[in-house]
């Protein structure tokens, strides 16, 4: 039975493919890296989460919507293919209290911004750390109207279920369902990247697969205990 429902809308995913070796280290040991074409893939991720909400209660004032951006990449765990987040950034004081709850993901606050003008989206965000430099990202970016051409690599990129995190020393899997995606291609530029930077510049410095996405409803059940 689900806990939670959210509605993703504007999202964007961007994607570069990196070596193995160079994430490898920032990975749980019991997970596997999911790789294609023996590369492993980075994604950033951002969107507007609107009416956040446990099962049978109204959205929680301060925290149902909100700004995010993370950071991931695919793993494998036993017979299952997910994701990994090495942050999750968020706009919402609340939002971000709630989820980092003993460290059950990496979620940090952020200042951020999403202004959309004549077709043109400009998105800004920085993190709010009290240690280490801050991690940016700007872009600006329009969405072309013809639907993205639904490539193997593209449904393995973003047609993921699941995610894994290891708060202390216990693996844990969240399970979402939503329905497929239907995706745009974007044209744009990314104004500055600076977010992940022990991930090293290497890919930053490369264009990224960029699609996008109108609205997306997820449900997302409690965690399990992987053995």
């Amino acid at each position: 039975m689900w806990m939670m429902s959210q509605n993703w809308r504007d999202l964007l995913f961007l994607h570069w493919p990196v070596d193995p070796a160079d994430i490898r280290k920032y990975i749980p040991e019991e997970l596997e890296l999911d790789l294609y074409d023996k590369r492993a893939w980075i994604g950033i991720v951002l969107f507007k989460a609107r009416g956040t909400r446990p099962r049978f209660m109204l959205p929680l004032p301060g925290a149902a919507n909100f700004l995010e951006v993370n950071v991931r990449t695919y793993v494998r765990y036993k017979n299952r293919s997910g994701v990994y987040f090495f942050s999750l950034d968020a706009n919402s004081k609340l939002a971000v209290k709630i989820a980092s709850v003993g460290g059950f993901l990496p979620y940090r606050r952020a200042r951020m911004s999403f202004d959309k003008d004549e077709g043109k989206i400009l998105f800004r965000s920085e993190t709010m750390k009290k240690e280490g430099p801050q991690e940016k990202i700007a872009l600006e970016y329009r969405i072309l109207p013809q639907p993205a051409v639904s490539t193997e690599l593209e449904k393995w990129l973003t047609e993921r279920y699941c995610l894994w995190t290891k708060p202390g020393h216990q693996l844990l899997r969240l399970d979402i369902v939503h329905k497929p995606w239907k995706l745009k291609y974007v044209q744009g530029e990314i104004l500055g990247n600076t977010m992940a930077p022990y991930l090293g510049k290497n890919f930053k410095n490369e264009k990224p697969m960029a699609h996008y996405a109108d609205v997306k409803k997820v449900r997302f059940f409690p965690p399990v205990v992987e053995t």
